[in-house]
């Protein structure tokens, strides 16, 4: 049964902890916007149909497959390359091969990253092409100085250490004047470790998230913030500066 992770501080950003930020890197599925879109349930849904089409297996056989790929491999991307030796190309396009509609723009978010000083990133482990059309749906112009995707990473996924190295490295960017963005709580255990602050954002209206008791330590101690209003959260640092 899944552990939820309790909430490790108050919803409310602590300014003084971001005052030395120079570098905001967010992840993007259910991230900048919002699980209840459904948006990365349509993705998930093409996971598993491309899963049972490559390896010719029922729903049910796709799903176990699915579950080991992602606890040994990061993603189910990696484990067919690894041990199918599948083109990731061909699995990247299907997979987000999904209606958009779903999501709408979000002015407060927008506005609220385009005020953050320093540089802004995407670290994902989607494919660029994907992270245009969301953030094109969202309303963003251009504020990112980067977006780092799986291909950028040679399809080693968050949360292995080496992906974040090379993003880091690949941008100059000093893990102590840095926060990640997150969904996934694995997927800030190793930003922690190298320094940088953490917040995990939750679905609107929660203040936790189920995880399976392998994922994380039960304390939750690499997770600095939580919060379920990223555009709010990011809004109120600003103010402050």
């Amino acid at each position: 049964m899944p552990d939820a992770i309790p909430k490790p501080l108050s919803a409310a950003p602590v300014p003084d902890r971001f005052a030395d930020i120079r570098s905001w890197v967010f992840d993007l599925d259910d991230t900048l916007y919002s699980s209840h879109t459904g948006l990365f349930g349509q993705v998930s849904d093409r996971i598993q149909l491309y899963l049972q089409r490559c390896l010719s297996i029922s729903a049910e056989e796709a799903s176990l497959v699915r579950a080991d790929f992602y606890r040994r491999h990061g993603t189910t991307l990696r484990g067919l390359i690894v041990e199918h030796g599948i083109v990731p190309d061909a699995f990247l396009d299907f997979v987000h091969d999904i209606d958009h509609s779903p999501l709408e723009p979000d002015p407060a978010l927008v506005t609220a990253i385009e005020r953050l000083p320093g540089r802004r990133f995407i670290l994902t482990n989607g494919s660029r092409s994907h992270a245009e059309r969301i953030l094109a749906r969202i309303g963003f112009g251009d504020p990112f100085d980067d977006i780092f995707d799986i291909i950028r990473a040679d399809f080693l996924p968050k949360p292995h250490p080496d992906t974040y190295r090379r993003f880091l490295g690949q941008n100059d960017i000093d893990p102590l004047t840095a926060v990640m963005f997150e969904d996934l709580p694995r997927n800030l255990e190793v930003p922690k470790s190298l320094g940088m602050a953490t917040v995990l954002v939750v679905p609107h209206g929660t203040d936790s998230v189920p995880v399976e008791a392998w994922e994380t330590a039960a304390n939750a101690a690499h997770i600095d913030h939580l919060t379920d209003d990223l555009g709010g959260f990011l809004s109120r640092l600003t103010p402050r500066r």
